[in-house]
């Protein structure tokens, strides 16, 4: 396994606790940066058979409020950086004729408009909509691409939100399951996706949010 960031200290730390996790340093707005790491996790491996498009950036601000440079930011990472990740594994994957599955993480925000996140529902949106069409172009070479939309979870993206646990008590009450999602309960969806069970799964968002959207 591969991961990348441009946190260097944090995934050189991650990659330390397996001897089976290597770290590169990666910049998803680089494509310069996209081709070398694809390039050396083919060389290094042999192959490439998944893809997890999961780096991204938040902004709660209105829309009426947000600056250019704000939603050049989030389009910058959210959206051009699972764009140039897809193009890059999708080359490797032809060239080398393996097939392989590219999961992206967009958010239930990808669904629905959020108050106060017009600018990241834009770009997730724009996950969405990539995610259906390159299923549909890449489907002939066995490249499975679907999207997993999670809701409230609690991780360091959301962690500022509930420092009050009056609020984070109120949340809970209105989601079916009666908790915040865990980081695990994406990564499981996310594992399902990349494995061969779903081999029969493509173009396909999938919500993983407690029951909001049911």
């Amino acid at each position: 396994m591969v991961i990348a960031d441009v946190l260097d200290d944090v995934g050189e730390t991650t990659a330390s606790t397996n001897d089976r996790i290597s770290y590169r340093h990666l910049d998803v707005r680089s494509e310069d940066d996209w081709h070398g790491v694809v390039t050396a996790v083919v060389k290094e491996h042999g192959r490439l058979d998944v893809l997890v498009n999961n780096a991204g950036v938040d902004l709660t601000k209105k829309l009426s409020a947000t600056t250019l440079a704000d939603f050049e930011w989030l389009i910058s990472i959210n959206q051009i950086g699972t764009f140039l990740g897809m193009q890059a594994v999708s080359a490797a994957s032809v060239a080398a004729e393996t097939p392989c599955s590219i999961v992206n993480i967009s958010s239930v925000a990808g669904l629905e408009g959020v108050q106060n996140h017009a600018a990241y529902s834009a770009t997730k949106f724009a996950v969405t909509g990539l995610t259906k069409a390159a299923a549909k172009e890449w489907g002939r070479y066995g490249i499975r691409v679907n999207s997993v939309h999670p809701g409230i979870i609690d991780s360091p993206m959301t962690e500022e939100q509930f420092v009050d646990p009056d609020l984070c008590a109120r949340v809970e009450r209105n989601l079916p399951l009666r908790r915040l999602g865990q980081p695990i309960d994406i990564a499981n969806m996310v594992a399902f996706l990349a494995s061969d069970e779903a081999s029969y799964c493509t173009g396909q968002a999938f919500t993983v949010d407690g029951g909001v959207h049911a």
